[in-house]
């Protein structure tokens, strides 16, 4: 706007001068008139110099703004990138620790096959050579134990865990003292009695009218007589033990030695 000013200025100031120099010298008012006419004409092209000068500051100052929004914003990518960068290391970090344990799984996947196999024929022998108590139950345990591991809908994982489940239960039989009815065969008859055992070190009988007490012969394989009147008040109070329907007390129960092993 300065620059404008100053050339109106200047093109009223020359024809003044030519209006004075016309007046002494006779030029007249034809001379002026196109004096006067192509200073408008320089005035207007002054205007659209100007105008377009001051559009180019506008966008230039637009221009401007956009270059430092778009510098803020590469600066944050580059603090984004670097905060990735070390998330995606972490991650290849984890899916070469996840390999490595998919291949110790597939290793371990085809060891866990015969493993099982070896578990469940040691857990029938120990069955079978271990007191008979709960025997239905512990049959039917093994019974299903042996299907499952023909099943195709089932992974090998999950049998695996079937047998430690049966191995937890056979543990905790010999942690506990429990009572219940059942059959027994005593001089060659059958005989409805209360079974009472104490974890795995006894397992004893009796009548239900207690007159008849016995227990269980792990070296005849074979339910055999005792005198009544030594043990039957211990093994009527501990089937109330067991039953939770006394305190626990000590009991005198006849318990067989150890054997040493060879």
């Amino acid at each position: 706007m300065y620059c404008h000013n100053t050339q109106l200025a200047r093109i009223r100031v020359a024809a003044l001068t030519l209006l004075l120099l016309g007046s002494s010298n006779g030029f007249g008012s034809e001379v002026l008139e196109k004096t006067l006419t192509t200073g408008n004409q320089a005035i207007k092209e002054g205007q659209a110099s100007q105008q377009k000068i001051d559009g180019m500051v506008d966008e230039t100052q637009t221009l401007f703004s956009e270059f430092k929004s778009v510098n803020n914003q590469i600066e944050g990518l580059k603090v984004y990138n670097l905060q990735l960068g070390k998330q995606i290391e972490n991650q290849n970090k984890q899916l070469s620790q996840l390999e490595q344990s998919i291949r110790q799984a597939s290793v371990m996947g085809r060891q866990i096959a015969p493993l099982t196999k070896q578990m469940l024929a040691a857990l029938e022998q120990f069955i079978a050579l271990d007191l008979p108590f709960h025997a239905e139950e512990r049959q039917a345990r093994l019974t299903k134990l042996k299907a499952n591991q023909v099943r195709s809908d089932l992974t090998d994982a999950e049998k695996f865990r079937q047998i430690l489940e049966a191995y937890q239960i056979e543990i905790e039989y010999g942690r506990k003292m429990d009572t219940y009815n059942s059959v027994i065969q005593l001089d060659n008859a059958e005989r409805e009695v209360k079974i009472f055992r104490v974890g795995r070190i006894a397992l004893l009988f009796q009548s239900n009218d207690a007159n008849l007490t016995g227990f269980w012969n792990a070296q005849t394989k074979q339910w055999e007589q005792l005198d009544g009147g030594a043990y039957r008040n211990a093994v009527r109070q501990g089937v109330r033990i067991a039953k939770k329907q006394a305190s626990i007390d000590i009991l005198n129960l006849p318990i067989a030695a150890p054997e040493s092993a060879k």
